[in-house]
Parts: structure tokens; sequence; C-alpha cells
């Protein structure tokens, strides 16, 4: 006697299918299917769909933020001068951002180098990594906070 195998889903699948039925949070998706976040959320961009997550393994092509599309396809880790080519360019965003006192273009910049920092170091790429890993750690030790006036911190009671 022959069994009938029945084929699975895929989890890309399934992931498609538990979305187009309305569940659409990534955490859910990722615990019914077994899969990561990331994964599930490479899977819903991958589809056209817009998946409202974003994390280390997000490619810069999908915009998190205003700051986004500086960085889209022009940052990468496949070797050291890849890397110095890239960390050239978040220091120059970074230097851009702090002539016009914003803050948050210079948070996002060090985001993006961190975030590279460590795709590199986890693909075994650790001559690139040291690259972001020192400039990020001159930022860190050069910044400053800038001083806030009692007017200024006063709160409104």
């Amino acid at each position: 006697m022959e069994k009938w195998r029945v084929k699975q889903p895929t989890k890309k699948a399934q992931i498609l299918a538990l979305y187009k039925s309305g569940i659409q949070n990534v955490e859910d998706l990722a615990l019914l299917t077994g899969s990561r976040p990331s994964y599930v959320g490479a899977v819903l961009r991958e589809a056209g769909l817009e998946p409202g997550y974003v994390d280390l393994y997000t490619s810069t092509r999908y915009p998190t933020n205003v700051y986004s599309r500086y960085f889209a396809g022009k940052l990468g880790y496949r070797d050291v001068e890849t890397a110095r080519e890239s960390i050239a360019l978040i220091d120059q965003l970074y230097r851009q951002f702090a002539r016009t006192g914003d803050r948050a273009g210079q948070h996002h910049a060090m985001v993006m180098a961190l975030t590279m920092f460590n795709r590199a170091r986890w693909s075994g790429k650790q001559d690139a990594a040291e690259v972001y890993r020192r400039w990020l750690l001159r930022r860190l030790r050069t910044t400053r906070p800038r001083r806030v006036e009692k007017s200024e911190n006063a709160s409104t009671a």
C-alpha cells in the first residue's frame, strides 16, 4: 500500500496566507510559523507588503524614516575598502547633520554605522567591521551633549 504524503506548505506560504487572513503582526506570524521576525519581515517586503518591521537585516533599500534615503543602497562591508567608502559617506552625513543641528540625523548616521558593524562582524568580515567600530568609538568619545539651560529644562506645572 502506497502512502500519500500531504506536502506541507512552506513557511513563506504560511506567512503570506496568515497575513492575508488578517494576522499582520510580525511577532505573531513568527510565533505561528516557527520563524524569526527578520524572516517574516523579509517575506512580507518581498511580497510587496509593508510589515512595519525593521531590524538589523532589513535592507537599506527599505526606508525606515526620512533619513533612510541618504543611505539607501550606498553602504557595504564586502571588504575594507567598501567599508571605508561607506564610513566616509556616514561621516559626511553625520557632520552635515551636526552643522544643521539635526540630532535625529546624526543619530540615524550612528545607527547605520552600528548596523553595518554588526552585519560585518556576524558575516565574518572582521576587518570591515573594525572600520565601523573605530568610527563609532571616535564619535562616542567626542560627542558631548549640549548643555540645557535651566529655563529650557523647567517643567510647566
